[in-house]
């Protein structure tokens, strides 16, 4: 499904699978720019947001302030630099920015602000606030009459935040079926385990029971996140929308996905070269 109204500028008939290469390959290369960084959840994510930004969404990459665009706000600011390789990617932010990434007077630092980047909707990073935000911004479309959608990429660790909640309970309440709550499940955040943290299941059960309509899928599978992304905005109910993805924190590089602590990988200068090699052995036509 092609979104109405989506400028033509944004449409294209390289694949998603491609789509989704190429946004781990250049999160690895701002990787190496720093030596370190949240490596494993761009990894693990970029499949989400190769469909949601070459499938779901409506955008001009012409003008990231475009009132008709569907807003996508990103909750996690640390997962940054996976939101730089996807609006580099859409034609948003221009890729020989690419070695800037986290300097001194760069537009991308390493917490994504919305003051500093294009096509950032919000300064993420106190986390547990993005879903507000979102409620916000959905409840001022529909004032407007505009037909407009508000994505919110947040994470599981963000589960744990009475605001995240609190949120959830007015979405529903205002009925606002033009809001969709992305969750990157990758059971990991920087103390251990999310699920030995502070578990939040059962979690499908927890958000139909707040009266969102609730899926859960393989976030690392495309049909699969297409398909939730579809059912998402053409849901009948006039109920917000969840989707949570079961993902694999560095996804696509075997020798990374193993490591024991992935959420902020320090890789050896010269594992660079060799994660991106492994990575375009895989790489999709």
């Amino acid at each position: 499904m092609q979104p109405d109204n989506r400028p033509p500028s944004a449409l294209s008939n390289v694949s998603l699978a491609r789509r989704a290469w190429n946004i781990r390959r250049k999160a690895l290369l701002m990787g190496e720019v720093q030596g370190q960084g949240y490596i494993g959840q761009a990894l693990g994510i970029a499949d989400v947001l190769a469909a949601s930004y070459f499938h779901a969404l409506r955008y001009d990459p012409t003008d990231p302030e475009w009132e008709g665009r569907d807003r996508f706000l990103l909750s996690i600011g640390h997962y940054a630099i996976a939101l730089y390789a996807v609006l580099m990617e859409a034609g948003i932010l221009p890729e020989d920015e690419l070695e800037t990434y986290g300097m001194d007077d760069s537009r991308m630092p390493m917490s994504g602000m919305a003051s500093y980047t294009p096509g950032m909707e919000i300064t993420g990073g106190s986390l547990g606030h993005g879903l507000g935000i979102a409620v916000g911004m959905a409840m001022g479309l529909k004032r407007k009459a505009s037909d407009r959608f508000v994505f919110n990429l947040m994470s599981d660790g963000e589960l744990g935040e009475g605001s995240t909640w609190e949120a959830a309970m007015a979405g529903a309440h205002h009925k606002l079926d033009n809001l969709v709550c992305l969750i990157d499940f990758n059971d990991q955040q920087a103390d251990g385990k999310s699920t030995q943290m502070l578990s939040a299941e059962p979690l499908l059960d927890k958000w139909t029971a707040f009266g969102w309509h609730a899926q859960r899928v393989d976030g690392n599978d495309l049909d699969a996140v297409v398909a939730a992304l579809d059912a998402a905005r053409t849901h009948q109910g006039d109920q917000p929308r969840v989707i949570i993805f079961d993902t694999l924190m560095c996804k696509g590089v075997p020798f990374l996905e193993t490591r024991e602590i992935t959420h902020f990988v320090r890789v050896e200068k010269e594992e660079w070269a060799k994660a991106l090699a492994v990575l375009e052995e895989g790489k999709p036509a």
